[in-house]
């Protein structure tokens, strides 16, 4: 053999040794090769633009079994630094998606569309009546799925946490899954400007909590004291992940229902 058909050979078994090992890859990714895509990109545009790093080698998040992420809301790459990293697990290094909870109006945008629906992110008027994205996040869960919730429902430009959203809670309690804590810290601020955050350098750090476990309040009156009780409990273990402060949901008023 010469020389030239040896090159031609090496180049072809590398070229199988390639495609067998994205192939591979992908079929690791049980939501589609559009997630495996996307995932693919991020593990190279976030290390290089945020520089991100985390607290630990390990991500906690579960490789089977519905869980929600809940975390604090800086800015609009918020989702991208969550996902990032998440397959790296003791158990298992297979592709999750997170379906993260996103404002209705982001979902119908031009461009956005196939990001939206091949990430599974669920749509969600921002009134906070939109029962329809509750009954599909509940369903989610129960199915095993993962879904993605920033607490504070806007973006936060202060150190310590606002009050927390008691849908979490609700979410949580009614389809009986833990919730995992993850804090961003250090994550590019624009104002306003959605698109900035994209293309803003920054060092950005993440920090994983272990699991919360809400088996305790499993199958109790699903009451407003209720509610504001496990939401104070949500938000004060991201704070304490983030090593901040939280505002604590109010309590009801006397003639609340």
């Amino acid at each position: 053999m010469s020389p030239d058909q040896l090159g031609v050979v090496v180049l072809i078994v590398y070229a199988i040794v390639v495609v067998a090992l994205v192939s591979k890859s992908v079929r690791r990714c049980r939501d589609g090769w559009g997630v495996w895509l996307l995932y693919c990109i991020e593990r190279l545009y976030v290390p290089l633009m945020f520089r991100w790093r985390s607290n630990s080698a390990r991500c906690p998040l579960p490789a089977t079994g519905g869980a929600i992420v809940i975390s604090n809301h800086r800015t609009s790459i918020d989702p991208l630094l969550v996902w990032m990293n998440h397959h790296l697990r003791s158990e298992s290094r297979e592709i999750r998606v997170v379906g993260f909870l996103t404002a209705a109006e982001y979902c119908d945008i031009p461009g956005l569309r196939w990001l939206v629906r091949t990430m599974r992110s669920i749509p969600v008027n921002r009134d906070g009546k939109d029962m329809a994205a509750t009954r599909e996040a509940i369903h989610r869960l129960r199915d095993g799925q993962m879904i993605g919730i920033f607490p504070e429902g806007k973006l936060n430009y202060g150190t310590d946490l606002i009050e927390g959203n008691s849908g979490v809670a609700f979410l949580a309690l009614k389809a009986e899954v833990p919730v995992y804590p993850v804090f961003i810290h250090d994550a590019p601020q624009c104002g306003d400007d959605m698109t900035a955050p994209f293309m803003t350098p920054s060092r950005v750090r993440v920090s994983y909590g272990p699991p919360i476990d809400l088996s305790e309040y499993f199958g109790r009156r699903n009451s407003q004291e209720l509610l504001i009780e496990v939401s104070n409990l949500l938000m004060s273990r991201l704070a304490e992940v983030g090593g901040v402060g939280f505002t604590p949901v109010g309590k009801p008023t006397a003639d609340a229902s």
